[in-house]
């Protein structure tokens, strides 16, 4: 079927696609938050507050863990560069990701849907959903590791726990959008002050903090740094957040012309790059609190989660910085799972244009998660489910070049974007960006296999 000109859902003309879309993203949510030109700034800050953070969960879930305590065990300070690096690579396809939504009145997998044919849509989409149920897993298992190290929950029973949350996320969602984006703020507040305080406790050196903030040669010229720098790097961003972000910044009402979508997503990218940043800082204090109480001891090869509860404190002297580690986790395992199943719903709906009760739709991703987890658990134990949160992280990273590239090759077209679409300086930086990520997460593949295989 040729390209033919479409228009938003509220009439306005957003440019060529291939078939029309008649259902908007996430449809019980779209545009029920009303914003009016007429406010001021900081009230505007306000109403479109939100998204932001609930993007910003995916860069600070459990499977991130695990590289920013090695990191910082290892290495001491000097891979928070790295840490910062990723940190722009996400603001920016972040940006890409919301200006997609606004401008479009498009999700990024409506965009798939409306732009490739259908034996592309389903391959997409297939990579989609075991990216979202690797996702999926790395919640479970961070949970469940979370529950077992705060109440002594076996971890197979933590594990069978976590399928509880699907009443709690159902009960949430019909309560409205914004109770949804408080109770995400809550808990990345309850991680932030937990971190505050464990850094506090810590006393790290911030002048050596400062310093580290530039990049240094032996990143790339010592082997096992560079690998644990490839692994923060390639694990960052989530390709499920590009999905995510493009629908739920359409949850805000504004006028659809050229004036009211330059307003939105200049709000919008003020909410995404300031919660990024605060998702920035609680991954370079796990990095920092591993550095402060690790480095230079005989813990450096501390790596695992259970080990750093374990120390924490006996290294830091502090009776509280165990557990506090441990509420961090498990708040971080709790607002995955929110994020995770709107993720879900937006994928499904996106590329297939069929709707499941959410009920339906949350178990069965539930159940992938939650049935390897328990047979590896009942197997391996502790050490089972370290790997396999490892391997959790791996195949998020192979599904990430196929969200990069489609949203980067959509954002630069200006059939679709039409005034919108990125200028050739920004496509030369976004298109060295997917490159970029292609390649690091393609060696972290190899590289993970390798140790495997050994």
């Amino acid at each position: 079927m040729p390209d033919r000109i479409l228009n938003n859902f509220d009439g306005s003309e957003i440019g060529a696609w291939r078939r029309p879309v008649t259902t908007p993203s996430l449809p019980e949510v779209n545009a029920s938050i009303p914003v009016s030109q007429s406010l001021s700034i900081w009230k505007k800050i306000l109403a479109f507050a939100g998204p932001g953070l609930m993007v910003a969960v995916g860069y600070m879930d459990p499977g991130n863990w695990a590289t920013d305590l090695a990191g910082g065990a290892k290495f001491g300070y000097t891979l928070i560069s790295v840490i910062l690096i990723s940190n722009f690579m996400a603001i920016l396809l972040q940006y890409l990701s919301l200006k997609l939504g606004i401008v479009t009145s498009r999700d990024l997998a409506q965009a798939c849907r409306d732009h490739f044919s259908k034996p592309v849509v389903y391959f997409l989409w297939v990579l989609c959903e075991i990216a979202i149920a690797a996702c999926d897993l790395a919640e479970v298992i961070g949970s469940a590791i979370a529950l077992n190290l705060l109440f002594h929950i076996p971890l197979i029973l933590g594990v069978i726990l976590t399928a509880l949350d699907v009443m709690i996320v159902l009960f949430l969602q019909h309560k409205g959008f914004r109770i949804l984006e408080c109770i995400v703020a809550a808990l990345i507040f309850t991680i932030g002050g937990c971190f505050t305080f464990e850094l506090i406790a810590a006393n790290p050196s911030y002048s050596q903090i400062m310093m580290s903030i530039f990049p240094r040669t032996g990143i790339v010229t010592d082997p096992s740094m560079l690998y644990i720098a490839i692994g923060i790097l390639g694990a960052t961003v989530m390709p499920h957040n590009l999905y995510l972000h493009s629908s739920i910044v359409q949850t805000r009402a504004f006028k659809r012309d050229i004036e009211g979508k330059r307003m939105a997503i200049r709000f919008a990218t003020f909410d995404s790059t300031a919660a990024l940043l605060c998702a920035f800082f609680i991954n370079a204090a796990i990095l920092v609190l591993s550095a402060a109480a690790f480095h230079g001891t005989q813990y450096e090869n501390v790596a695992d989660i259970n080990d750093a509860y374990k120390l924490l404190t006996p290294v830091l002297g502090i009776p509280m910085a165990s557990t506090l580690f441990a509420i961090a986790l498990l708040a971080s395992g709790q607002n995955s799972t929110l994020t995770g199943t709107l993720a879900g719903q937006i994928v499904m709906e996106g590329f297939l244009n069929i709707r499941l009760r959410p009920w339906i739709r949350r178990i069965i991703t539930r159940s992938l998660a939650i049935v390897p987890a328990v047979i590896v658990a009942i197997l391996y134990g502790e050490k089972g489910v370290g790997n396999l949160l490892i391997l959790s992280q791996v195949i998020l990273s192979l599904q990430l070049s196929f969200a990069v590239v489609p949203l980067v090759w959509f954002t630069s077209d200006k059939r679709k974007m039409g005034a919108f679409a990125n200028s050739p300086g920004l496509k030369i930086i976004v298109w060295v960006i997917a490159v970029i990520i292609g390649v690091l997460n393609l060696y972290l593949l190899v590289q993970t296999i390798i140790g495997w295989l050994k």
